[in-house]
């Protein structure tokens, strides 16, 4: 006789891993707008965010960042955004959601160390950054510790 033990429909490996880290990891409630200019990125952030109890707004570019910031109901804590992205950069968009969400905290994500970064001045000392790519723990363990400084 044997056993066979087979994972439960329509749940991966991954998934169900996923899932154990997102139930481990650094939680919260405050409403994050994530503007990522890859969209597999952009989901992959929402979805880790929201299992980790944040509202969470996605903005696919600068422009659509702009909008949701002028849109959404209610507070908006924290920008996560992308440094390099076509049209308006990410230093860019966040003085600008700055400017329409006084008090939001900002962290900037790239998976360029490299003269982009610089030049948008993200990676001076006091600015808070996100090293693409980045581990699940990182991401909520950066996130929580912006929103708690």
């Amino acid at each position: 006789m044997f056993e066979v033990c087979l994972p439960r429909a329509g749940q991966s490996n991954v998934e169900r891993e996923g899932a154990q880290v997102v139930q481990d990891a650094v939680t919260g409630g405050e409403t994050i707008l994530v503007v990522e200019d890859e969209a597999a990125v952009r989901m992959l952030v929402r979805r880790i965010l929201t299992r980790a109890g944040y509202t969470v707004v996605v903005a696919s570019d600068g422009p659509d960042a702009l909008k949701q910031a002028e849109a959404h109901e209610g507070p908006l804590h924290l920008l996560l955004t992308d440094v390099v992205m076509p049209g308006l950069g990410g230093r860019a968009v966040a003085d600008r959601v700055s400017e329409l969400r006084p008090g939001i905290k900002v962290i900037y994500m790239s998976g360029y160390v490299d003269d982009a970064v610089v030049r948008a001045g993200v990676l001076l000392e006091g600015v808070n950054f996100l090293q693409k790519p980045f581990t699940l723990e990182g991401l909520t363990s950066k996130i929580r510790e912006v929103l708690d400084a």
